[in-house]
């Protein structure tokens, strides 16, 4: 398994990151949107701004959480149209494992 992303943050403020995964719980969790709605926008998000990493975290959680690929595809259309093709490029690199 590969290592924590976070693991230096983990071991130098626990704290910080006990507050991080409340505020996850909080935003994620089922509400007036579900889970897996909250988890595409936040992957079309990473995908606008480049982080591969988050988009392959995400739609890992995503497809967990009852997305469908389709639904993972439609979301990163909204990313492209709304910040262009360097978006399409991040999803790529992100999905390369999963799809």
């Amino acid at each position: 398994m590969a290592e924590n992303p976070l693991q230096a943050m983990i071991t130098l403020d626990p704290k910080l990151i006990g507050h991080m995964k409340a505020t996850d719980e909080f935003v994620y969790g089922d509400g007036a949107l579900p889970k897996k709605t909250k988890l595409l926008i936040a992957m079309a998000f990473d995908a606008a701004h480049g982080a591969a990493n988050g988009v392959h975290h995400l739609a890992v959680e995503a497809l967990k959480a009852g997305a469908t690929k389709e639904e993972i595809a439609e979301a990163l259309r909204v990313a492209y149209n709304l910040s262009g093709v360097g978006c399409v490029y991040t999803a790529a690199q992100g999905l390369k494992d999963i799809i």
